[in-house]
């Protein structure tokens, strides 16, 4: 008899992701393996690992789940199951609406979803259980990492901020904080394996400590974890410029193998829309980070993300974000128009902007920030850099016979494929030829070739999965902040 296939489909941001990797691990641990690439629903157990911070985040999952309907009458045994954000807001709901659903669990009992899928199968109804405060942290959960040498580690799930625009808080609860040795343990566990580069997730990292009453913490993290041997790259996503403090900012530049890259939301660049969203910083605040991190780290690539038509947002607000944006010449934005969440303040808030001036607003920001993307990028161009080849990043690299890789300050970098062997985790050292918007060319000879043992792991797991039946790899998330997608595409919940 052959073992039940899984498919996960994730949406929403990178703590999504790795929660995704945690369901997988947990689904292989109780004996399913994953299902071919494309199965596209044809798997015995189909998860959604839902996010609830767009509009249209309600009508996407339930016009998925009405596409499998079918499926799952032709199919005798076939279980769905609904997680993440949205479970832990529509609860029953879920089940009212697509009664074919088997299970529905939330953001905090992610580890329970194997035993309420039995328990679905023998009871053979639907199962609902949304737990209110975290049973488990994540992290002890079995793991199905995407990547064999760049891994995510979980610092701290929830938050403890009250965006008006976000709804997170109130699905992942308050900030709960791991202990800076489990932490450590995990990333030299990961290394051993051979992990060359790591992320650090929080819903508002650098808040770190707050829970356990150190407000340095997390540049101690930062410090520790260039101290451990052979980890050769270090990124952390997502900051809150409330909590960017300079002690973080001189671990970053102090600390050699973390990277010269930051991802700091701004939401908005008008101090009146930033008081109304209720963040706790302003427009000269914000820009005095930037300028610090720069004098700090010169050649730092800064990215951020940004709400477009907040409620009450006038054209003077929207002229004050243009300008916060020239001034701090992102390397890349997340740009979003504004998507009212019911249960949130600003969703019944008064001066709620015509979609018509949104779109216009929404436009005229990404020409300016792909203008800025293409110069800053443009400034790379004759540098040398150390690039880390990457697996699944260049959707052209077949026709072109390029390979990809990002750059330690996380760009993404095509350059010619060597005569000998790259595999992904080796590092390439390259001379950039060519920029444009969301990436760089480096069209010459690769200067040299450095083999790791990130490299090595790569090597071995997929000369393991050639031997034996455990399924198709789906693809790698990627590591640091992606280029920039269309709004209602952004993969990230726009919410720090």
């Amino acid at each position: 008899m052959s073992a039940k296939t899984y498919e996960v489909r994730t949406y929403g941001c990178q703590m999504n992701v790795h929660d995704s990797e945690r369901l997988s691990g947990l689904l292989e641990e109780a004996g399913y393996v994953r299902a071919p690439e494309g199965a596209d629903g044809d798997a015995d157990v189909v998860v959604f690992n839902t996010c609830a911070v767009r509009e249209n985040a309600d009508n996407k999952l339930y016009g998925n789940l009405g596409r499998l309907a079918p499926m799952k009458t032709k199919r005798p045994g076939m279980q769905i199951a609904v997680g993440g954000c949205l479970a832990q807001k529509d609860r029953d709901t879920i089940v009212t609406k697509a009664p074919w659903v088997d299970v529905v669990f939330g953001t905090h009992n992610i580890g329970k979803l194997p035993v309420l899928l039995e328990r679905a199968r023998i009871e053979e109804e639907a199962q609902v259980e949304i737990a209110e405060s975290l049973e488990a942290f994540p992290s002890t959960l079995p793991t199905r990492r995407e990547s064999a040498y760049a891994a995510w580690v979980s610092i701290s799930v929830g938050c403890n901020n009250t965006c008006t625009f976000c709804i997170v808080p109130a699905l992942r609860g308050k900030e709960k904080d791991r202990r800076p040795g489990d932490i450590l343990a995990e990333v030299e566990a990961l290394v051993a394996e051979g992990v060359c580069e790591i992320t650090l997730l929080g819903q508002n990292v650098n808040a770190y400590g707050s829970d356990i009453g150190d407000r340095e913490a997390f540049s101690k993290l930062l410090r520790a974890c260039g101290k451990i041997e052979g980890l050769e790259r270090v990124r952390f996503t997502s900051p809150h410029p409330r909590d960017f403090t300079d002690d973080v900012i001189a671990a970053m530049a102090e600390t050699p193998n973390v990277m010269p890259q930051l991802h700091m939301p701004l939401q908005s660049g008008s101090d009146t829309v930033l008081k109304a969203m209720r963040r706790s910083y302003r427009q000269e605040r914000f820009l005095g980070i930037i300028e610090n991190v720069r004098a700090a780290i010169p050649h730092a690539a800064i990215s951020t993300d940004i709400i477009v038509g907040f409620p009450g947002e006038t054209e003077e607000d929207f002229e004050q974000t243009m300008h916060t944006v020239r001034q701090a010449r992102f390397a890349n934005a997340f740009t979003f128009q504004y998507s009212k969440r019911p249960g949130t303040p600003a969703a019944t808030m008064e001066g709620q902007i015509p979609k018509e001036v949104v779109q216009d607003r929404y436009m005229r920001l990404v020409a300016l920030q792909e203008e800025i993307s293409w110069d800053e990028n443009k400034k790379q161009v004759g540098r040398t850099l150390e690039v880390m080849v990457a697996e699944g990043e260049g959707r052209k690299d077949g026709a072109t016979h390029r390979l990809s890789g990002r750059a330690p300050d996380n760009r993404l970098v095509h350059f010619a494929k060597p005569d000998q062997d790259v595999r992904p985790g080796d590092v390439v050292t390259v001379e950039i030829t060519y920029a444009a918007p969301h990436h760089l060319l480096a069209e010459g000879a690769v200067t040299s070739v450095r083999r790791t043992r990130a490299g090595d792991a790569w090597e071995k797991r997929n000369a393991e999965a050639a031997v034996k039946p455990a399924g198709v790899m789906l693809g790698l998330p990627r590591i640091g902040v992606p280029e920039p997608l269309p709004a209602a595409a952004a993969p990230g919940c726009g919410c720090d």
